[in-house]
């Protein structure tokens, strides 16, 4: 097995074709076919299956491909560091982003880096805590922000920000900022929550537990912008920070209120693993999305959060 045959596979898992695959790495078809011969053939299983619709994943070649990604990344990542371009940085970093920040942060983490070092190719994906996590550990992403993680050895957690999460409805609930809610009525109205295990459910119940308060749920979503519909539409009450749910409130389609509790406070870290090396583009891009953070802190666009980062 070498680059060239993992990089057919990619650009034919990719393109669903070999003519294409072969355009896209500027090569003759009968290559790439050989290089995904050759593989298939070191590997011992079929990676495809050919038929009239194109070349499509076996359950073999859907195993693989993932970690062909990953693989291909780490190359050119290395590559990258062992040629690197005098006061450059360059290769792959891929940052991990929390639904409910990622878009204060998208843009202004892009434009800084490829205003500071262009080289850099920065990927984003967007996750819950118990994915990115994952994501971390098995190298998929290179930093991330988390909120209250579990400890673990395999990651170095450095705390940014604490925001308070607030209960939010229809308008006619009639909530604001100006009379927080006691953890009571949380118990009188059904609720919109995530699944059991991602960190704000567990935060709720447990919260709820200690106040002997029982809690009734409506709807679990996974997807911030279906549990913010099910909240609009009235079908639970949602309990999440009040940047997540900015534009809605000034839509009008909701209202929020504080709880008044101090267990509805979460922290939120960035998060780099303690299992390989940091780049040095890693390095840059993690301090700059602190540096984002920062800034949507003081600009006011993070809603209610507290810096703890370093001053």
């Amino acid at each position: 097995m070498d680059i060239r045959q993992i990089r057919a596979f990619l650009a034919v898992a990719e393109t669903g074709s070999v003519t294409r695959a072969a355009e896209l790495l500027h090569v003759v078809q009968p290559s790439v076919s050989r290089q995904l011969k050759l593989l298939e053939e070191d590997l011992g299983v079929l990676l495809f299956e050919r038929d009239r619709q194109g070349m499509l994943l076996t359950e073999s070649g859907q195993i693989f491909i993932e970690r062909a990604r990953r693989a291909l990344r780490e190359l050119d990542s290395a590559r990258a560091e062992v040629r690197p371009t005098r006061g450059a940085l360059t290769g792959h970093v891929h940052i991990g982003l929390l639904p409910s920040s990622c878009e204060m942060l998208a843009t202004p983490l892009v434009i800084a880096t490829r205003s500071a070092h262009p080289g850099i190719n920065l990927s984003l994906s967007v996750g819950f805590t118990d994915h990115l996590t994952r994501w971390l550990e098995s190298g998929e992403v290179d930093a991330a922000l988390l909120y209250d993680p579990m400890e673990s050895a395999s990651l170095n957690v450095h705390p940014l920000l604490t925001e308070p999460l607030w209960v939010c409805g229809p308008p006619s609930f009639g909530f604001g900022p100006e009379n927080p809610i006691r953890i009571e009525v949380l118990g009188a109205h059904p609720l919109i929550l995530p699944t059991r295990h991602h960190a704000l459910r567990i935060l709720v119940e447990h919260a709820c537990a200690v106040a002997n308060v029982r809690i009734k749920v409506a709807t679990e979503t996974n997807a911030l912008a279906v549990h913010k519909d099910l909240v609009v539409h009235g079908v639970g009450l949602g309990i999440m920070p009040r940047a997540a749910i900015r534009a809605e409130l000034e839509q009008g389609l909701l209202c929020a209120a504080p709880i008044d509790h101090s267990g509805f406070l979460r922290t939120i870290y960035y998060a780099l693993p303690t299992t390989r090396r940091t780049t040095p583009s890693a390095a840059f891009v993690t301090t700059a999305l602190a540096h984002c953070v920062r800034g949507a802190i003081t600009s006011g666009t993070w809603l209610d959060a507290t810096w703890l980062g370093e001053k």
